[in-house]
């Protein structure tokens, strides 16, 4: 049996290397990469291509980004009960060391996941978030 053909605007072309390598990231990480808005996605691609200047991204730097929001999104239990505490809590330090460096591209992916309402309460409890406003 011959599969049916999905033609849309945004599949017409297929998708890009970049987000596929990030999809079985979250994969790994036990989070559907469905479940993970495609504007999210493709605004952490953008970030992590700021950082080399409009280049892909390498592989970890994108394992390390699906990381970052894999935690933000599921919270420390579920993540942790995946991925291990060893990963969990190299996650939190990272969170903790982009508190310090508003520039940095964990920083900007924290803020993703705040200003797109996919973060977990008690992840933006635990670390004392909040997005200020101008």
């Amino acid at each position: 049996m011959i599969a049916p053909l999905s033609i849309g605007f945004m599949g017409l072309f297929g998708r890009s290397p970049s987000l596929r390598t990030f999809d079985g990231h979250l994969r790994k990480l036990d989070l559907h990469p469905k479940l993970v808005p495609e504007a999210i996605k493709l605004a952490a691609i953008r970030i992590l291509m700021a950082e080399t200047n409009g280049a892909d991204p390498s592989d970890e730097a994108s394992r390390e980004a699906a990381e970052l929001l894999a935690y933000c999104m599921v919270g420390a239990s579920p993540f942790s009960a995946a991925n291990g505490h060893f990963l969990t809590n190299a996650i939190e330090k990272r969170i903790d060391d982009a508190l310090d460096n508003d520039t940095s591209a964990d920083s900007k992916l924290i803020l993703l996941a705040l200003h797109a309402n996919v973060i977990q309460p008690s992840v933006v409890e635990h670390f004392c978030l909040e997005a200020e406003s101008e």
